[in-house]
């Protein structure tokens, strides 16, 4: 058989629908349907069944995903066993998980060690949803993960990269510009603001509002990277972490100012899955972020 059926058979199980399945295995919804087929084809049975939007597992279904799941939990580990990662010659694919924010900030510090260490390295970012990132995890379509992301579970390994901070980005030309920051200045300011679902986004927001900060949000924009764009040629201000702030001014078009309320610490992790603890290819790459990232914390 071939092992990617099985694969899709768990990303199936996992989220009740051929279309999430899809786009966890990067496949086409046709290709997921075609791979059911010949699924059901092996095993004779219908194992998944619409309801509605739903995908309901047979009672065959049920009785196999233990067995599957095992099995390719035994099979990715003996690849583990006896696979030698060597980074000065490995040609391994690596899929990492990061917002778009993230991957500002840690991949081009990556790259350029990449280019150093593993020239041959590739690494493919993807922005997974938080409540899909534990179950992609699990079934190894997703090796690393990056982030602010405490609801990931027990099942993840995580280890500590650095501790952020809110910041305020204006522009260098701004009236604020030369001045702390009031509670007053943050009731006054009017924001540029990323509908973004990262984590560490939605932590920034609730403390604002305890804090009483009413924001006048001017531009909601889907993307954050644009935003800096945007305050650079404009009044608008933008909440931020300070090491992302930092990346942003390198040229010094910006003020990074403190916030004049208390905001919580951003604790930046990097995570893997324990079922892939004896993957050397990943051990590496983690050892590698933290190394990168680490020092970031104390500058």
């Amino acid at each position: 058989m071939d092992l990617n059926l099985l694969k899709t058979f768990m990303a199936i199980w996992e989220f009740r629908s051929l279309t999430q399945a899809g786009d966890v295995l990067h496949l086409s919804q046709p290709a997921v349907s075609h791979a059911l087929r010949r699924l059901r084809e092996v095993f004779d049975d219908p194992l998944f069944v619409r309801n509605g939007a739903v995908m309901v597992p047979t009672d065959a279904a049920a009785r196999l995903h233990a067995p599957i799941d095992d099995a390719l939990v035994i099979i990715r580990g003996a690849l583990q066993q006896h696979a030698k990662f060597d980074p000065a010659t490995s040609v391994r694919s690596f899929r990492l998980a990061m917002s778009d924010m993230a991957g500002l900030h840690v991949l081009p510090l990556l790259f350029a060690a990449l280019a150093e260490e593993a020239p041959f390295v590739r690494v493919e970012s993807r922005q997974v949803p938080v409540e899909e990132l534990g179950v992609a995890m699990r079934n190894g379509d997703i090796e690393v993960a990056i982030g602010y992301l405490p609801g990931l579970g027990d099942e993840c390994l995580g280890e500590m990269m650095l501790q952020d901070d809110f910041v305020c980005l204006l522009r260098s030309g701004h009236a604020l510009a030369a001045q702390e920051l009031s509670l007053a200045d943050l009731n006054g300011l009017r924001y540029v603001h990323a509908e973004t679902t990262a984590t560490g986004h939605g932590l920034a927001e609730n403390a604002l509002q305890a804090a009483g900060v009413r924001r006048n949000i001017a531009v909601r924009i889907p993307h954050f990277t644009v935003c800096p764009h945007v305050v650079a040629k404009t009044d608008l201000a933008l909440v931020l972490p300070r090491t992302i702030a930092k990346a942003f001014n390198e040229m010094g078009a910006f003020v990074i100012k403190d916030m004049p309320i208390e905001m919580p610490v951003i604790l930046v992790k990097v995570y893997s899955h324990k079922r892939f603890q004896a993957d050397s290819g990943i051990a590496w790459l983690r050892s590698k972020l933290v190394q990168l990232l680490g020092p970031v914390a104390s500058t």
